[in-house]
């Protein structure tokens, strides 16, 4: 099996990317870069993760509907439209192969949707185009795969860091999410499936000053 091996980036979600921006930048003491807009209606903004003080390839996605888009119609993307506040709602993983990587989590029980391609234009101009699993069927409980291709990896672009210190998947009753984890391959980075009272993501970082948030 292909399985994903590496943490690709933790997505977070709220209905209004300033906003959000200014909840991350608040809790962090970053201010996330400006990423750009999608055609699917939404945009983002970034900061990259970097392990023992070194960069590498991942991130964290702050993404909001697209303050300028010109479609009123709230985009569905990470279930943006019943969201009231910030929120961490899901994460990528690179596998080497996205074609195997996908037919393999197909024969393990899980369809992770079609390989399609996406892309943003980021405030300068430039078109940034990757491949990702999509469906409308998608788990919140586990990752979707993300192949950059020919794309500089965001995470090792000229973008402000802070420091990753852990990121796992909370759930009730973990024993269902760690079989599937285990059928599809976890990625080595992911600190697994914890016990706790509600669903969820736990993001933890490290400040510039020391201190750990968790989000």
């Amino acid at each position: 099996m292909s399985a994903p091996r590496l943490l690709d980036h933790v997505v977070i979600a709220g209905p209004d990317l300033a906003d959000l921006v200014s909840w991350f930048a608040e809790r962090t003491g970053v201010v996330a870069a400006p990423g750009g807009a999608h055609p699917t209606g939404t945009a983002n903004a970034l900061v990259a993760l970097t392990v023992d003080g070194q960069r590498g390839p991942r991130y964290v996605e702050l993404i909001s509907p697209d303050p300028d888009r010109v479609d009123d119609v709230l985009p569905t993307a990470f279930g943006l439209p019943e969201l009231t506040g910030p929120a961490v709602v899901a994460y990528a993983v690179h596998p080497d192969d996205i074609d195997a990587a996908a037919a393999a989590w197909r024969a393990a029980g899980y369809d992770p949707g079609e390989v399609g391609d996406l892309s943003r234009r980021t405030p300068d101009g430039t078109l940034l185009e990757w491949r990702l699993t999509r469906t409308e069927r998608r788990r919140a409980d586990v990752p979707f795969l993300i192949d950059w291709g020919g794309t500089p990896h965001p995470g090792e672009g000229d973008l402000p860091t802070l420091e990753f210190v852990s990121f796992a998947r909370v759930e009730p009753d973990p024993e269902p999410v760690r079989a599937l984890l285990a059928a599809i391959g976890e990625p080595e980075d992911v600190g697994g499936v914890v016990e706790g009272e509600k669903a969820g993501y736990r993001l933890e970082l490290r400040r510039g000053d020391g201190a750990h948030v968790v989000l």
